[in-house]
């Protein structure tokens, strides 16, 4: 059967930072990594092995202390925000092995976001989480649908990200557009912040939108710009820009990724970020961030932002992508047994992301034992 891999030595989503309350325990099952992150009384996220380095009960289960040291509800060790043992019960004068600490895990928080490195700490440097400065600007509106958990391999729906050629049949009733399919595909790869990315772009002039284009952006007719970019193995960016024909602003040539829009002109539009963190080779969870300029109202609802208008949507859409790559799952645990797959013109772009997560995956095995590669 087809291998199906994750990688760790990437920056990745753990949650919002509003998720992320102070003294609050939250536990996290991240690149088959048991975590528990929680925000100091200094405001800082911190995130450690859940695994209490006695018996392995999960820290996450215990509670803080008013000293902010995290006490194991099993037998009380308490560890410190280094993650070293600073306090056995049982063993009140004793000495505290050296062995009994937790492994930190670097976090970094920016752009409304806490992001979460589970691979080689050593490694944390070389890359950095990539930007998405929408979310959180008071410019825009920001609403997150999800989280919700995927059971499949996260690469499957970042193929079904990058190749919006299956809006139709699979969306078929809501977002389900089959003139979108037939638009012609660019593709641009480049590397940014040590992330190597991979993107597709579809340019269109004079189009018809479909209705909920029109309701969320007011114009029938227009010249769209539209971009999916696997920024890196963690998240996905789409940007759609429309404005009327001849009013859409050129690409400009100092940005980081094509397709950033301009809130305060004639453009509407949305950047999506989708988060996408593995749990295990089978499981992952996906969030969607939907923003949209601030200002922006809907035209089939003027009461409602055009962020919520769109919000409103996406959970329908999103069970049926659900749905198709959780059966998509399921046909892996058949052994390929003569299945070739065939590959179509659209799905150049995920062939380049495949070889992406391929070589990363290389690079942080190679020369390790096949269980410590686990």
């Amino acid at each position: 059967m087809t291998e199906q891999i994750f990688v760790r030595d990437c920056w990745y989503v753990a949650g919002l930072s509003s998720d992320f309350p102070k003294e609050k325990l939250t536990g996290h099952t991240i690149a088959k990594r048991p975590i528990v992150m929680w925000r100091t009384k200094d405001g800082d996220v911190v995130a450690y092995d859940d695994r209490c380095s006695h018996k392995r009960f999960p820290l996450s289960k215990g509670r803080l202390m008013e000293d902010g040291t995290l006490e194991c509800a099993y037998h009380g060790l308490r560890y410190d925000t280094s993650g070293k043992c600073v306090m056995i019960p049982s063993h009140p004068t004793g000495p505290i092995s050296p062995q009994a600490v937790v492994r930190a895990f670097p976090v970094i928080e920016q752009d409304g976001l806490v992001w979460i490195w589970p691979g080689d700490p050593d490694k944390s440097e070389t890359r950095k989480p990539p930007r998405v400065p929408e979310v959180g600007d008071d410019k825009w509106e920001s609403i997150c649908v999800g989280p919700m958990t995927v059971d499949s391999n996260y690469l499957l729906l970042i193929e079904n990200l990058l190749d919006i050629t299956h809006f139709y049949p699979l969306h078929d009733g809501n977002i389900g557009d089959i003139a979108n399919s037939r638009i012609p595909i660019e593709l641009e790869e480049g590397e940014v912040d040590g992330n190597k990315y991979v993107m597709t772009i579809r340019k269109t002039n004079d189009y018809a939108q479909p209705p909920y284009l029109v309701d969320w952006f007011h114009y029938d007719v227009v010249d769209r710009h539209h971009t999916h970019c696997l920024m890196n193995p963690g998240v996905t960016r789409v940007v759609m820009r429309n404005a009327p024909p001849g009013e859409l602003a050129p690409r400009e040539g100092d940005q980081e990724y094509p397709g950033e829009m301009n809130v305060e002109g004639v453009e509407r539009g949305y950047v999506l970020i989708h988060t996408h963190t593995p749990i295990d080779e089978r499981n992952h969870v996906w969030r969607i961030i939907i923003n949209c300029p601030a200002h922006h109202m809907s035209k089939g609802d003027p009461s409602k932002s055009t962020a919520r208008r769109a919000s409103e949507m996406f959970p329908d859409v999103a069970a049926e992508d659900l749905w198709a790559v959780a059966e998509q799952q399921k046909m892996f645990e058949y052994p390929d047994e003569g299945y070739s797959e065939v590959f179509l013109k659209p799905d150049l772009a995920l062939r380049r992301a495949r070889k992406i997560f391929a070589d990363m995956h290389r690079e942080e095995t190679a020369g390790r034992p096949a269980e410590a590669a686990e």
